[in-house]
């Protein structure tokens, strides 16, 4: 199966649906990103020569139908809203399909999936996590990722999933919180 590129090339795609590292705003135009998610998605699978099938794009779809994580039975029920009634091996597939090619991560501590800002680029998971209204932010600094490298190599440690959750309140939810007070 063809591997997402190295750390070391660069990116030629257009820029990211939404900055890494930041919460969509007030004015953000979700419909536009989630387009703009799923041109990319297809420039990189037709790059790979791989399939982005029916099932496979309305599954990214529903993965980015918001920038909160969405869990896999989210997914299914989504998706047997429609005429034909999926089955869990089916959107499990497809996850693991998308999650090969860099196009979402899989957010552990929620056992849901989120897509990728930056799916053309090789790096590891950073998330933000706001536990008040559940969205998520992606992180991507290679400082974190030497950091988290350097102190397991310190200890002959051998990374295998390099993901770093981080829970916290968002800059919109705590402007709101602070109405209350």
């Amino acid at each position: 199966m063809p591997q997402p590129p190295s750390k070391s090339q660069a990116s030629t795609t257009p820029t990211a649906p939404v900055k890494p590292g930041s919460f969509p705003d007030a004015h953000h135009d979700h419909a536009k990103c989630v387009r703009s998610a799923l041109a990319r998605a297809e420039q990189i699978c037709a790059s790979r020569g791989v399939r982005l099938t029916d099932i496979r794009r309305q599954v990214f779809e529903l993965v980015w139908q918001s920038h909160s994580p969405v869990g896999a039975y989210d997914v299914l029920e989504r998706l047997s809203d429609g005429v034909r009634k999926a089955q869990p091996p089916t959107v499990y597939r497809a996850l693991d399909f998308l999650l090969a090619q860099g196009l979402i991560h899989r957010i552990e501590s929620l056992n849901a999936y989120i897509g990728c800002a930056e799916p053309d680029v090789d790096h590891d998971g950073q998330f933000l996590i706001c536990r008040d209204c559940g969205r998520a932010a992606e992180l991507i600094d290679r400082t974190i990722d030497a950091a988290i490298g350097k102190g397991a190599r310190a200890v002959g440690f051998s990374i295998e999933h390099p993901t770093v959750e981080l829970e916290g309140v968002c800059a919109q939810c705590q402007k709101l919180s602070h109405r209350h007070d």
